[in-house]
């Protein structure tokens, strides 16, 4: 039963058949009222004018009742000439029974129920009205159809006193036989009339639904996309309104759709292209939208983030509801320790809805490693500064108090005091202008007066000058040799001599300083693939392989104590690094303890074509 049940709840019947069966039905059911109505009272008023039809005349019943007062041996052959008079004039009649009050009957219409005369009568009916003195009728469908109708016959004009009855029957098939055909010719009309009603509910029913089932065709096409259709308009009624309607509906869907999809776009785009990493999640804090950077960030792919927890993709103990309530920022490190160690600062937001439903929440993630790395250089950078001048200032301290306490009066003493008092504050001199020409630097100031010189002479013009210091500095203790293999082709080059001289200046002052007595600093040059590649390697003690990273940063020093009784400032190398990096250089160091080091210099080189002529510098 359940399966059957089912079924019907599957079969659907579209709307246009569904108004012409209504219509249908309303058609057949009015036509049926009517008819049965129309038959029964046709029916009422043939049977009761047939009724009275029958009816026995007053003068009749006069005269049959006159003769039952008398009652004589006359009496009772009257009566039957007053009956078969009455009974011939009336061609409906097929019997007529007359009885006196006893139930005897006294005279008889029909010739072959003579012998029926004198005898008591059986119909109840009869008895009924003999007793009662009420006049009764009855129809019977016995073997045919006919009415029997018994009236009583009294004393007199207004007496109540029966004196007998009269019975009479009579045939209805003449009757019944015109109903018959009147129904008959009743259903065939209500036949015609139904075929009629049926194909015009068929035509109004289409015409009601056809608009209907072209905005369902329409409704169909704007869930698959596509609003190009319309809908016809067949009148101005309200289906004609309701389709104009319709028409308008799918114009705004369209343009809705068309700048939903715009600003999906937009937003797509915008989510693509920030620099900020966005995790948004749903109420119960799982991540449901990504966008590249913040994947790139937690150097996770897509597949394991979405539908997961957002405190778990963070990496934080809290829960994800905690972490989203409290709203506040919070600085996360990925990959502590690694070299693609990343920093960044997590601020929340809810994503509410006009009620205050909570739907959600997004979160910003900025990269903060530079900014975080800045702010400890810089107070790197203080406490450096802080110590180089405390170290000198301390130094001059002492001396001049020692002076002042009486030593300048010692002929021995004072000399070597005073000399080193003038080299602390030559040191502070020179540490100052190269924290100034770092500052001009970073604030990009600092001015690069370029110009097209041949490297090759640039660079033994310089060190030319060291070799002359060997030469005729007498006061130098540390002897070295300064191998040459610069090459004889010419390369031009765009550069600021000055400041590329300081940079050569205090690669070549680092080798000599740290090569032992009687060693030897080898320079080299040559051009590669559109650049030129300067290195200058010493004999000294090398560097730590774990140092080679830091020796450009400001104030490091491998060696502090032998860099500071040297003279030296921890600030050459970065001044180096930042001049060459002006130039679109590059330089870095190669370097193994205790077998030396080498620093190289790159720069950015093109060929000069034949027809180039340029004067040497």
């Amino acid at each position: 039963m359940k399966k059957i049940k089912n079924k019907f709840k599957h079969l659907t019947i579209s709307i246009n058949t569904t108004l012409a069966i209504v219509f249908m039905a309303m058609i057949i059911a009015t036509i049926e009222v009517i008819g049965a109505y129309f038959t029964r009272q046709l029916e009422q008023n043939s049977i009761e004018n047939f009724q009275s039809s029958i009816q026995v005349l007053p003068i009749v019943s006069n005269q049959l009742s006159t003769q039952l007062l008398k009652d004589n041996k006359h009496t009772d052959s009257n009566l039957n000439r007053i009956v078969n008079d009455y009974s011939n004039g009336i061609g409906t009649i097929s019997e007529i029974i007359v009885v006196d009050n006893k139930d005897i009957i006294r005279a008889v219409s029909n010739l072959n129920d003579k012998n029926r005369i004198g005898q008591r009568v059986n119909n109840t009916l009869v008895k009924q009205v003999t007793s009662t003195g009420r006049q009764a009728t009855k129809v019977v469908n016995n073997h045919g159809d006919y009415m029997v109708q018994v009236t009583p016959l009294n004393a007199g004009n207004g007496s109540a006193n029966t004196v007998g009855a009269i019975y009479v029957r009579a045939s209805m098939q003449g009757v019944f036989n015109d109903l018959r055909n009147i129904s008959l010719m009743f259903l065939v009309t209500s036949l015609i009339a139904a075929v009629m009603g049926a194909i015009l509910s068929l035509v109004v029913s289409h015409a009601i639904t056809k608009p209907i089932e072209e905005m369902q065709k329409q409704a169909l096409s704007i869930a698959d996309g596509d609003y190009s259709s319309q809908v016809k308009i067949y009148s101005n009624d309200e289906l004609g309104q309701l389709g104009q309607a319709f028409n308008t509906l799918s114009v705004r869907i369209e343009r809705s759709q068309e700048e939903s999809e715009s600003e999906q776009r937009r937003l797509d785009s915008v989510l693509s292209h920030m620099s900020d990493g966005v995790l948004a999640t749903d109420r119960h804090g799982n991540v449901n939208v990504v966008n590249q950077m913040a994947l790139n960030f937690l150097n996770q792919t897509e597949d394991k983030i979405i539908n997961k927890p957002i405190a778990q993709v963070l990496g934080l103990k809290e829960s994800s509801q905690d972490l989203i309530g409290s709203q506040k920022g919070i600085v996360i490190t990925i990959g502590q320790g690694t070299r693609d160690e990343v920093i960044l600062h997590a601020s929340f937001s809810l994503i509410k809805r006009v009620t205050g439903f909570v739907s959600g929440s997004v979160c910003v993630l900025h990269d903060i490693t530079e900014q975080q790395k800045n702010e400890n250089s810089q107070k790197q950078f203080v406490s450096n500064v802080s110590h180089e001048l405390r170290t000198p200032l301390t130094s001059l301290h002492a001396y001049i108090e020692t002076l002042n306490e009486g030593a300048w009066k010692d002929p021995n003493v004072a000399p070597k005091f005073l000399q080193v008092t003038q080299e602390e504050t030559e040191r502070m001199i020179r540490m100052i202008s190269e924290l100034l020409s770092l500052s001009r630097m970073d604030r990009g100031v600092s001015k690069v007066d370029v110009e097209w010189v041949n490297f090759n002479d640039f660079v033994a013009h310089i060190l030319d000058r060291f070799d002359m210091i060997v030469k005729t500095d007498k006061k130098e203790n540390k002897k070295y040799t300064i191998k040459r293999e610069l090459g004889t082709q010419a390369l031009w080059v765009e550069i600021d001599t000055d400041k590329f001289a300081q940079v050569i200046d205090n690669i070549m002052n680092n080798a000599i300083k740290y090569s032992p007595n009687g060693g030897t600093i080898t320079v080299k040059l040559h051009s590669e693939q559109k650049r030129i590649v300067l290195s200058i390697a010493d004999q000294g003690l090398g560097i730590p392989r774990e140092d080679l990273t830091k020796i450009f940063d400001r104030f490091y020093r491998v060696d502090k104590a032998r860099s500071r009784a040297q003279g030296g400032t921890g600030l050459g190398l970065a001044i180096a690094k930042e001049i060459v990096e002006e130039h679109h250089g590059h330089i870095w160091a190669n370097s193994s303890e205790g077998n030396g080091s080498t620093f190289y210099i790159a720069l950015p080189y093109e060929p000069m074509s034949e027809g180039d002529d340029w004067d040497e510098v």
